[in-house]
């Protein structure tokens, strides 16, 4: 989710992979179009059209509702690309700091306006919340271990950074003891991620993604019958992470994603229009910054309803003006801090590492 769409070449380098862009774009899409469905109930699932959701019809609800499965399409993207990062930087400090100015400035700058404004209009948890507890939620959130700890989870879609680190970390260290120590030595982390998967099968996808970085395999399937083929896949892996378990949806999942990474096929071109380009770019600060977005347009919503305003002209008004004002902010978030916030505080940190050496230098 967090990574430049980038794969390793034969000389060890990296090379920009386009339609790996574009996936990124549909999965940011997708659970931007699942929070369309869910936020309009208000909070509300045990009664029929609740909150200003219209009556729409059941298998329209289930196509919007799988939205969500978005995260997986990121996972395997994670799996793909993390591995050919880590052995770019060569240093697991490096890689490290990569990791951190990757993900934490557009998380920190939305976590600080939530703890910030949250308590002022009475946001979910923040509603009668103490100090303690304010400080324990703040604290567990921004160190990602909320889940652990029993305590709320801030951020909407934060949950899955959560995965992103666990990951992160896992490998990582897998590689280093297996580079420095053996196979002997790695053999109880890589038994540590198989326990992982199977007490969190959808990290398992991550290992779709890492399949196709150590290898070759790639499934090309060209012209329409190639995009046609990706999309009953697409489809296919959808349903099978709803109807059955995630471990049933690895073999579409698989089938997909090689498809998009086979350069020529049908799937991978459409992929690669620039509309999705420019919407796959921004994709990390579209699914952190669209609930914040679609927030007060869900209580301008509901507010409205109760006042007897048609439902269909408010989720109507909530998709149109949601969709507009998400990918706008998310193109700023992306331009302010994303890049710039990143380039200053690259160059701080810069400074500061050589600001001594440099005094040294000059006493000498």
């Amino acid at each position: 989710m967090t990574e430049l769409a980038c794969s390793p070449d034969a000389g060890g380098g990296t090379s920009f992979v386009p339609s790996v862009q574009g996936l990124r774009a549909v999965a940011a899409l997708s659970v931007l179009m699942d929070h369309f469905y869910d936020m309009p109930k208000g909070g509300m699932y045990d009664i029929p059209n609740p909150g200003f959701l219209p009556p729409i019809w059941p298998w329209l609800q289930s196509v919007i509702n799988v939205g969500g499965h978005g995260v997986e399409l990121f996972f395997m993207i994670s799996g793909f690309l993390i591995p050919a990062t880590l052995v770019r930087h060569r240093s697991l400090p490096r890689f490290f700091y990569d990791r951190v100015l990757r993900i934490m400035p557009v998380f920190v700058v939305l976590h600080l306006a939530l703890f910030t404004i949250g308590p002022i209009v009475g946001y979910k948890f923040f509603r009668g919340i103490d100090l303690t507890s304010y400080v324990a939620i703040f604290t567990a959130n921004i160190f990602f271990v909320q889940d652990a700890l029993g305590l709320p989870i801030a951020q909407q879609n934060a949950w899955t950074l959560t995965y992103e680190w666990a990951f992160y970390i896992w490998f990582a260290s897998t590689f280093a003891v297996l580079r420095f120590g053996g196979r002997i030595m790695a053999a109880p982390f890589i038994l540590l991620g198989l326990a992982c998967l199977l007490h969190w099968p959808i990290t398992a996808f991550f290992c779709i993604g890492m399949l196709f970085g150590a290898t070759d395999l790639r499934i090309r399937s060209p012209g329409p019958i190639g995009l046609i083929a990706g999309l009953i896949c697409g489809a296919a892996l959808y349903a099978s992470l709803v109807l059955f378990h995630p471990f049933v949806g690895l073999v579409p999942g698989l089938l997909l994603f090689g498809m998009v990474l086979a350069p020529g096929s049908g799937l991978s071109k459409a992929l690669s229009t620039p509309a999705l380009q420019y919407v796959g770019k921004i994709s990390y600060s579209l699914y952190l910054v669209h609930p914040f977005v679609l927030f007060p347009l869900q209580m301008a919503g509901l507010k409205l309803v109760a006042l007897g305003v048609n439902r269909w002209l408010l989720w109507s008004a909530f998709i149109v003006l949601g969709l507009a004002m998400s990918l706008l902010v998310s193109a700023i978030s992306f331009e302010l801090i994303e890049v710039r916030l990143r380039r200053l505080l690259e160059g701080v940190v810069r400074w500061l590492m050589f600001r001594p050496l440099h005094k040294v230098e000059q006493s000498a």
